[in-house]
């Protein structure tokens, strides 16, 4: 099985230069190459329609209805009642979305790199759950959330853009940190 390093692919053979690809009119980075936070936000803030179908999904497998009504029954197989509720790059929505289907109403911290998913995730959760609604923008690692707080953490199609070891310590580190004691991650 072969390993990523930061000279080969997962193949074992050396990686491209680094080139930009544009599909569907989209410019996307390679896999070998990280994006940075403002790219991510840039890329998020002129895609909001693309992320808000709650019932076709997206291209990735993670954000197809099946995969969020699975990740929807774990986090309820472990935590039937949330109260709180964290989405960590929520897009506009979906995730929240689904759980709020099973459960509701319940409080609703969202956090995204960019304002115009906040304000439509807000704006679609405004619509079925009575429960409070925060948005939060900007990076999760680096927002201030509460210690053993969140009955349920969603982190969908957002970890990958983590670029190095250090990050993913750093994130994981944070998610367990405020995730509530019986809390579903």
């Amino acid at each position: 099985m072969g390993h990523l390093s930061s000279r080969t692919g997962w193949s074992g053979e050396p990686e491209r230069p680094h080139r930009t690809h544009r599909r569907n009119g989209t410019v996307t980075t390679p896999l070998g190459r990280k994006s940075t936070t403002d790219q991510i936000k840039e890329r998020f803030d002129s895609d909001v329609e693309r992320f808000s179908n709650l019932e076709t999904g997206q291209q990735a497998t993670i954000d197809a209805p099946l995969a969020m009504e699975l990740i929807t029954q774990a986090a309820l197989a472990c935590c039937p009642h949330p109260r709180l509720i964290l989405d960590i790059g929520c897009g506009a929505g979906n995730n929240t979305l689904k759980l709020l289907q099973s459960v509701s109403p319940v409080h609703c911290d969202l956090i995204d790199l960019s304002l115009p998913m906040l304000e439509r995730a807000r704006e679609r959760i405004s619509k079925v759950n009575e429960g409070d609604i925060r948005t939060l923008q900007g990076d999760f690692r680096t927002i201030e959330l509460p210690s053993d707080h969140y009955d349920v953490v969603f982190a969908a199609a957002v970890l990958h853009h983590l670029r190095d070891d250090a990050d993913w310590e750093a994130a994981f580190r944070k998610i367990y940190e405020i995730t509530a004691p019986g809390g579903s991650v």
